[in-house]
């Protein structure tokens, strides 16, 4: 079985430690350091060379916005997550403009935590490198290109869901916000995946924040 090695980057002690009792549940994760800022999540990623930098946006001494650029220029090898809560989700883009490979909000269920991250450091399908490389340069050559599917194909529902996914409500949380089934808010995610030619929730997120779309 291989094992990932995780830093965790988070200015506060309690939540650095939920997030190692969800990840020390999963054998498949070894957490092999802790920072408080983002000064010592470089350092550590330096010393320690991790799978993994779990890295919070909003960090003393050096933000994460910064330290994630920093990081990935000096450690391309390293794959680094952000941990934000919805409201944070603009800067969320920029952290992947700078290199990031995803995001997890902090009120989203364990399962869904282990599960993200299995597909991303596996190269899963949803989160590959080849589909997150594609996201990445879409946002660095620039917004919205003339080729892009509009929003007005759109149902109600459908955009409604879409600022959903992109506030980072998990599927079981529309579903309760919407009162539907889980099964529908899936179907509803495949079809707007079809529609605008996507790949996953990562770019759906990213197409709402591009066209203006109520970040709940």
């Amino acid at each position: 079985m291989k094992q990932y090695k995780i830093v965790i980057a988070d200015d506060h002690p309690l939540a650095r430690e939920g997030i190692r009792s969800v990840l020390e549940s999963d054998e498949s994760f070894l957490i092999i350091g802790e920072a408080a800022d983002g000064q010592q999540a470089l350092e550590l990623c330096k010393e320690l060379q991790p799978d993994l930098l779990l890295l919070d946006i909003n960090m003393p001494k050096l933000n994460g916005l910064e330290a994630v650029r920093k990081i990935r220029t000096d450690h391309p090898h390293i794959h680094v997550v952000m941990l934000t809560v919805s409201d944070d989700v603009k800067d969320l883009f920029t952290a992947i403009q700078y290199g990031a490979q995803g995001y997890l909000l902090k009120n989203m269920e364990p399962e869904d935590w282990l599960e993200y991250l299995h597909a991303l450091l596996g190269d899963q399908s949803e989160v590959s490198r080849k589909i997150a490389n594609r996201l990445f340069h879409r946002f660095r050559v620039g917004n919205t290109s003339a080729d892009e599917p509009s929003p007005v194909s759109l149902t109600p529902r459908e955009s409604e869901i879409l600022s959903w996914v992109a506030s980072g409500e998990t599927n079981k949380q529309i579903a309760q916000r919407l009162v539907i089934a889980e099964n529908t808010v899936k179907n509803h995610i495949k079809n707007l995946l079809e529609k605008l030619q996507l790949d996953n929730r990562v770019q759906l997120a990213a197409y709402a924040v591009r066209h203006g779309f109520e970040i709940k």
